[in-house]
């Protein structure tokens, strides 16, 4: 599973970072994003282990504006 947070849509609430802490943070510009490592730099793209699988998915689901995109494979 990958993970990135749309910078477009999210308000930076941090709802990702209480439910997720180990996957999301805040960046310097007030919103959300995945965590480095990256698998894609550009589009802050981050592989997602299986011991946070479910956090991550929760968090997803508790983001208030949909920001966060999650590709199963």
């Amino acid at each position: 599973m990958k993970v990135r947070v749309n910078k477009d849509i999210c308000i930076g609430c941090g709802a990702c970072t209480s439910i997720a802490d180990t996957t999301f943070e805040i960046g310097d510009d007030g919103l959300a994003e995945a965590m480095a490592p990256y698998i894609d730099e550009d589009t802050k793209t981050k592989e997602v282990s299986e011991d946070v699988k479910t956090d991550v998915l929760d968090a997803a689901d508790g983001c208030p504006v949909g920001a966060i995109e999650v590709v199963e494979e």
